[in-house]
């Protein structure tokens, strides 16, 4: 079959980045040599940008930059390490050697990210080759947890359909497999493996080392989920690829398969703008590791590799359009799609405390600020969570919204977990609000690069402002989905918050607000450039506003929207018109 809107790989000379993937030798590089020179506790720049498809992130802590520059020292250089845990799940023995690793390596804190990912921060370049060593040995990996290929795979941590997790858990897992790179740079740099590939000659070689990506990868970083209704916990329009279970009768049909979202943007910048993704037919399960492969080739196809801040699979698809896309598919597939099928969501939060599963096994879900897992004084988090991992039997989920399951657990080691959590203080998450339970932030300051504000470290206090007007407004357990992003990369997903704040300078952000409470429908600009307290002044009327005159069961981002503060955003190509 030929596909009629048949169109250009896009013109333009190749950005750096390009040509520093095609001359890198499958991202090998001189990261060896760097690795080695103690001169220095940081990496050039292009070796820098290879690290990021091993997995790391080269940091300075901005904390100590003005007083190491007047010391005329270099940047307090430290790299962030991602563990690819497809679907979020880890063993118990895997959590003991990433809590072990965040005080022999790191900063002693684990993070929970957006992508059901553990983060280590603060690890020093002398340390970076054995922390690697160390999460192989736990039968983890870092390699493509960061870089221009497809990221760790999202799935919901415990779906209504207890019994649907191990089968969609199966496919994040396949699926991540099947993507990732199969370089051998990697074994052997971290894990000095003998050198298989000594240079580039051949186009044939190319299809060889990497037969999906090629030698030059994608032109940016490709996120799927899988999402089972009626929880959108991860956030699927989200995602560049999406797959949406379809449960018929209690079993695992297919999914309806969804495209082109991202969540990224550049302030300023018009040509640049957050999407959704769209459905675009069914798909039984037999195939969707075929059908994966093909979306991504055509992204590396078609992608842009002039300018990375139009490089993303949405604005591919939204140059060329959906029909083009389809099209192209099919061609590539040599089959087509079925229609969608019927489906809906209601939410997009986790649901907290102990609910029972099938096998009468019970999983918990406990609320974490932030996703950082750390002890503090007075709740020390980190040493329940790391008792509970010596005795549990079950797993551990990380979820979409930085929070954390313990599952599978057997009745009789919950009466144990129980008395730890009692023990330690731990709450499920009862007693905080609402609001806070349906918070989200980046990491940002002080060690992103890309931060231009705070998030992590001042959500919780600008909601310890926001708690007082809920309170006293009577809507202390009406969930609204607020995030916080230090920059408008989109980490934390801002343009799916309710109410959302994304960083413009310290201690600055764009106010947004409107989105859709199933994470079906973007947020829109409301305010420019404000400090805290013009946001608590603009927020204060809002929500007394919605408390008085909101609809029975109708949501805050529907609210605004009816009351007409701000337009709906159904579609990025709209999400900067006034």
């Amino acid at each position: 079959m030929a596909n009629k809107y048949k169109v250009e790989p896009i013109g333009g000379p190749p950005s750096d980045v390009e040509e520093l993937k095609k001359e890198s030798n499958y991202l090998r590089g001189s990261l060896t040599e760097s690795l080695s020179n103690r001169i220095t506790g940081g990496l050039p720049e292009l070796d820098n940008r290879l690290l990021k498809f091993h997995g790391s992130y080269m940091q300075d802590d901005r904390d100590y930059r003005n007083e190491r520059q007047k010391q005329k020292l270099e940047p307090y250089f430290q790299f962030m390490l991602r563990v690819v845990t497809p679907g979020g799940v880890s063993t118990p023995a895997q959590w003991l050697v990433m809590d072990e690793l965040a005080d022999k390596y790191g900063t002693g804190s684990i993070r929970l990210t957006t992508r059901q990912a553990f983060q280590l921060h603060g690890v020093l370049k002398w340390n970076l080759k054995k922390t690697i060593q160390e999460i192989n040995e736990a039968l983890l990996t870092t390699l493509a947890a960061c870089g221009d290929v497809s990221r760790n795979v999202m799935c919901n941590p415990n779906p209504y359909q207890s019994d649907i997790h191990s089968e969609i858990y199966y496919w994040a897992q396949q699926l991540t497999s099947h993507l990732a790179p199969k370089t051998p740079a990697y074994h052997e740099i971290w894990l000095d493996e003998e050198k298989i590939v000594d240079s580039l000659e051949t186009n044939d070689e190319a299809v060889e080392v990497e037969p999906i990506y090629g030698p030059v990868y994608l032109p940016r970083k490709f996120k799927i989920g899988i999402a089972v209704p009626p929880s959108n916990d991860v956030d699927i329009y989200s995602q560049d690829l999406g797959f949406i279970a379809i449960v018929e009768d209690g079993k695992l049909v297919g999914f309806n398969v969804s495209v082109g979202g991202g969540m990224g943007m550049t302030h300023g910048d018009t040509a640049t703008y957050p999407q959704l993704a769209r459905v675009i037919g069914f798909v039984t399960a037999d195939r969707i590791l075929e059908l994966a492969e093909k979306v991504v080739t055509i992204q590396r196809d078609y992608g842009n590799r002039s300018v990375r801040k139009n490089a993303r699979f949405k604005y591919t698809i939204d140059r060329h359009g959906l029909d083009w896309f389809v099209s192209e598919l099919h061609d590539r597939l040599g089959w087509e799609l079925a229609p969608a099928r019927t489906f809906k969501f209601d939410h997009t939060g986790d649901r907290y405390g102990w609910i029972k599963g099938k096998d009468n096994r019970w999983n918990l879900t406990l609320y974490i600020q932030s996703g950082r897992i750390v002890d503090t004084e007075g709740y020390k988090l980190r040493t329940a969570l790391r008792e509970i991992a010596k005795i549990h039997t079950g797993d551990f989920r990380l979820t979409a919204n930085q929070n954390l399951v313990i599952a599978n657990v057997t009745s009789q080691k919950k009466t144990a977990i129980v008395a730890l959590l009692k023990e330690y203080s731990i709450t499920e998450g009862a007693q905080y609000s609402a609001l806070r339970r349906s918070s989200l932030s980046c990491v940002a300051l002080p060690t992103c690069g890309l931060a231009m504000a705070e998030a992590e470290r001042y959500l919780p206090s600008l909601i310890d402002k926001l708690e007082p007007i809920l309170e006293q407004a009577g809507l202390r357990d009406e969930e609204i989905n607020i995030r916080m992003t230090g920059c408008p990369n989109g980490c934390a997903r801002p343009a799916l918050g309710e109410i959302a704040f994304i960083g413009k300078s310290p201690g600055k952000y764009n106010m947004y607000m409107g989105a859709g409470f199933s994470g079906d429908r973007m947020s829109k600009l409301y305010r420019e450039n404000i400090g805290e307290d013009e946001i608590v002044d603009t927020l204060k009327p809002i929500i007394n506003h919605y408390a008085a005159e909101r609809s029975q069961g109708e949501h805050f981002g529907d609210f605004v929207i009816r009351a007409g503060y701000v337009k709906p955003v159904t579609d990025g190509t709209n999400f900067h018109d006034a």
